[in-house]
């Protein structure tokens, strides 16, 4: 059995990186002291150099997903010589390649080049990004697919029928790569030109609360008024739990996806969970993930024609929009899971085959 200090462990993509039959045992994401416990994330203890020391016999990997936006590239570097140090292997999944909170990835890229470099072995989701990595810092990186993000019990159910086409454009909480106002005039003219097609928008209520970030504040009042003069099924409310992400999903047919940046993308992951067509923008790597239909959208650039012709598409071919079963997602886990016991045993050979190597020179 392998220990592994996941970074982080309490998330629903390291969940699923695990089957029956797997070789790994994941600690629990360590507790801040005076952390609310109600917190959804906490910072991660593993990413202090001191604590990391305190506790560098308690796991056999560290595997670092997310966490580190908020820390140097210096102290990220600490955190690798510590591993190193004590013969403990760093594994680090490239999610992002261009974060998605920040349209400025000067600092990100900064990071990367610290835990891509540093890390014994690097994992990412596609080969695109795969490439993107080897073109960038000259390393090669194991491409591992994203596991299903909808429960197994709920993935490959049959959706209810309906006669009319809803295009879905979810606004979150409008964060940096999010720019659903660009889009909506090419949607709601394109939706006008298409029988029983209609458009929804949905906004986190939470962008309007007093003391917030002003400019995501403006911009959902500006995308408030031009829902409301254009006949757009506007729906403002709390951010969704699962029950009722996978109850939206099911009541969309396609959902536009306007990210100006990004890589890869667990919403588009979700949707094919639950058979909810996607249209992704061009930038990153969304397409390689699952079967999407793709649009000219990035920083600085918008190709409507090609997001008109996506729908056109879309709606034509609606009851052939690709699905996962339940069976073929949980056949992937199981490979997934596999596939990470690998690089953890990996890892750890090289590491054992070092530490036998400097011995056998000391003798």
């Amino acid at each position: 059995m392998i220990t592994v200090a996941s970074v982080p462990t309490g998330h629903r993509y390291v969940a699923h990186l695990d089957a029956d039959e797997s070789q790994v045992r994941r600690l629990p994401d360590p507790v801040p002291e005076g952390a609310d416990s109600n917190d959804r994330w906490w910072p991660p203890r593993w990413l202090e150099p001191a604590w990391l020391s305190d506790h560098i016999d308690d796991f056999d990997v560290l595997h670092l997903h997310f966490g580190f936006d908020s820390i140097s590239p210096g102290q990220l570097h600490q955190v690798v010589d510590l591993l190193h140090h004590h013969n403990k292997p760093l594994v680090f999944t490239a999610h992002d390649l261009h974060n998605p909170h920040f349209p400025d990835n000067t600092l990100h890229l900064k990071q990367l080049k610290v835990l891509v470099r540093g890390a014994d072995e690097v994992i990412t989701l596609t080969p695109g990004a795969a490439t993107e990595i080897v073109q960038r810092w000259g390393v090669e990186a194991t491409v591992i697919p994203h596991p299903h993000v909808a429960p197994l019990g709920l993935i490959g159910r049959p959706r209810d029928h309906r006669c009319d086409l809803v295009i879905g454009v979810h606004a979150k909480s409008l964060r940096a790569n999010l720019d659903p106002l660009a889009v909506l005039d090419a949607i709601v003219t394109s939706a006008a030109g298409l029988p029983d097609t209609r458009v929804r928008v949905d906004l986190d209520s939470h962008v309007f609360d007093p003391g917030g970030d002003q400019r995501t504040a403006d911009l959902a009042a500006i995308i408030t008024d031009y829902a409301t003069g254009h006949g757009v099924d506007l729906r403002i409310h709390d951010r969704f739990d699962d029950n009722e992400l996978w109850q939206y999903l099911t009541e969309i047919d396609v959902s536009v996806l306007p990210y100006r940046f990004g890589t890869h993308s667990g919403w588009l992951e979700a949707c094919y969970d639950v058979g909810t067509a996607v249209i992704a923008p061009d930038c990153g790597y969304f397409a390689d993930q699952k079967p999407c239909r793709t649009y000219g959208f990035g920083l600085g650039r918008f190709d409507p024609t090609s997001l008109t012709e996506a729908l056109r598409a879309t709606h034509a071919e609606r009851e052939s929009t690709p699905a996962a079963s339940r069976a073929s997602r949980g056949i992937e886990r199981q490979r997934i899971s596999a596939m990470h016991d690998v690089v953890y045993s990996r890892a750890l050979a090289q590491f054992s085959a070092a530490t036998a190597r400097t011995e056998q020179a000391i003798d």
